[in-house]
């Protein structure tokens, strides 16, 4: 029964916080449904492209939530139940949910353009440049990351080619390819031959459904470095192809899996309590101290995607943006999606409760197998039919979010890579000149961070995770402080962001900075590896940036006091 109350007791908070505070903050900041969205004014058929409600809602949800919200609570339950429960809640509406929303919001106001240049617009052009090599080292991460997740899952040792009776990687990974396929035909079919989205989604639900079952009869199989060379050429044409052929398309068939995933877990929550199949196991508390660290900062950085996550910004200010047909859906896409997002996070750690002893005895290769394992377990044996269907399914959707996470944040990173180079007065690489403009080209920024990416995702370097999860938060601190600047510019209410900023920061960079003391110890004493230099450098880099960009916030901060108090 614990279960059943952490679930309930969730979803009522985070919908009393959707109808309140998230009301509150659409009329504090003047949500206006007659305004024109950039993806109206600036329709160009590529990435100004406005989407219906339901298609940005599932490409916005599929993008945000990747196995973050899965990977981040599992790792953090060894604290207990109780202290992940509480962040992923109180975390979500007021931090991940104000970010979320908040950035997706002002970069509706600034024609669509990412967090960049809302800094440039109230901090500065300087302040812009040192946020987007920011960002770029995160997307290097987040690229490198999810490489790593996706041809793990798809790696086969069997010959290349067919299989019958596949693994499930090779089952995994047919059915993925398969997907990208179904979405082009479903963009083709819903943007060029007019078919509307009731119809033309009933289809798409039921070839996943015949995709399903075609995959678990037969696989493809491909090394795990195939595959990585595959992945890479893939995330580029996703990256320059226009939204509506694959980005969209993709992402909202993706959203139909995460929310079966989610019905079928919210389905063996209350299955499992009333016919006794799995029991909850975490201790409600554990200590203030764990094998992943300290309460504070480490639950506040382990969670990660289930209560705030930096990557959020990168995708509201970046793609959905630039498809909002409507300001007035800027609330449930933003602000809604970062809740359910939430409740992903409380159901990730009710499943590894059902098998927590199992997990915290090291019997599962990675967070999301304990996950699959954790709800599997709640209709039945391991030996049973349906464990072992559910257990695919679940491993299959995880796969399919990291993948689309990772086509999106490749995107994000052609835009921001091009950015970099462009001055004030030049819109796209076109007005550049010299070597800038080779810089700014689209194809140019793509190769260079998916090469990066992948050749860091192939080393499966352990270090990546551990830089992933501060790194991106840190993001979330200095997206907070962006659109509180930009606010208070604007003259509207920015007060409810300084706690969340603050906090942000300040954990964030508690964490690099204890990473950065444990690894020059570790070099001091010559233990440090090529990855622990790494990971130094790295850590060092992210504080430095951070560091020069909360000056410029305090400065900015400080001039909007001194006008207000003049005013």
């Amino acid at each position: 029964m614990t279960a059943i109350l952490i679930i309930v007791a969730a979803i009522v908070l985070l919908v009393l916080g959707y109808v309140f505070y998230g009301s509150w903050l659409a009329k504090q900041w003047g949500i206006d449904p007659g305004r024109k969205t950039p993806a109206i004014e600036l329709e160009d058929g590529v990435d100004y492209v406005a989407a219906k409600p339901a298609v940005l809602m599932g490409h916005h949800f599929s993008s945000i939530a990747g196995a973050g919200p899965i990977n981040g609570p599992i790792q953090a339950s060894v604290f207990g139940w109780l202290p992940v429960f509480l962040w992923c809640v109180i975390g979500g509406i007021f931090f991940g949910g104000l970010q979320d929303f908040g950035s997706l919001f002002a970069s509706i106001r600034h024609g669509g353009k990412s967090v960049g240049e809302i800094i440039k617009d109230s901090m500065g052009d300087r302040a812009k440049k040192l946020f987007i090599i920011f960002a770029l080292l995160v997307l290097i991460l987040v690229i490198a990351s999810f490489v790593n997740v996706v041809a793990g899952t798809f790696a086969s040792t069997n010959p290349f080619g067919f299989t019958s009776g596949p693994t499930g990687n090779e089952t995994t990974a047919i059915i993925s390819l398969m997907f990208i396929v179904l979405a082009i035909i479903y963009g083709l079919v819903t943007n060029r031959l007019g078919v509307k989205t009731l119809p033309a989604s009933i289809g798409g639900i039921v070839c996943i459904i015949l995709m399903i079952v075609l995959g678990l009869n037969f696989g493809f199989a491909m090394s795990r470095t195939a595959w990585i060379i595959t992945i890479g050429a893939y995330i580029t044409i996703a990256s320059l192809v226009p939204v509506w052929i694959l980005l969209q398309p993709r992402d909202y068939l993706s959203s139909f899996l995460l929310y079966a995933m989610m019905a079928v877990a919210l389905i063996g929550i209350f299955f499992s309590a009333f016919s006794g199949t799995a029991t909850f196991e975490i201790p409600m508390f554990t200590g203030w101290k764990t094998s992943i660290g300290t309460l504070f900062p480490a639950l506040f950085i382990t969670v990660a995607c289930g209560a705030c996550s930096g990557f959020h910004s990168l995708i509201s200010t970046g793609t959905s943006s630039k498809q909002l047909a409507n300001e007035k859906d800027a609330k449930p896409i933003g602000y809604g999606s970062m809740l359910i997002e939430s409740a992903l996070g409380i159901i990730s750690l009710i499943a590894v409760g059902m098998v927590f002893k199992a997990y915290t005895n090291g019997d599962f290769g990675s967070p999301a197998a304990a996950f699959a394992a954790g709800i599997a377990t709640m209709f039945g044996t391991e030996q049973s039919t349906v464990y072992n269907t559910i257990y695919a399914l679940l491993t299959l959707a995880v796969s399919v979010f990291a993948l689309t996470s990772l086509d999106t944040g490749t995107r994000l990173s052609r835009f921001m890579f091009s950015e970099l180079f462009l001055k004030k007065d030049e819109a796209t690489y076109k007005d550049a000149t010299g070597i800038r403009k080779v810089l700014a080209y689209p194809l140019t920024g793509t190769l260079i961070m998916v090469v990066i990416g992948c050749v860091l995702g192939g080393l499966s370097l352990s270090q990546i995770w551990g830089l992933f999860g501060a790194a991106n938060q840190l993001l979330a601190g200095i997206a907070l402080m962006a659109v509180a600047a930009w606010l208070g510019n604007a003259g509207k209410n920015n007060k409810m962001f300084y706690i969340p900023m603050v906090f942000m920061l300040v954990a964030t960079i508690t964490s690099l900075v204890m990473t950065v003391i444990a690894k020059i110890k570790m070099a001091a004493t010559g233990a440090a590896m090529w990855g622990d230099w790494f990971q130094l450098i790295f850590a060092a880099a992210m504080v430095v940036l951070a560091l020069f960009l909360v000056v410029e916030g305090v400065q900015t901060f400080s001039e909007q006091m001194k006008k207000k108090a003049k005013a």
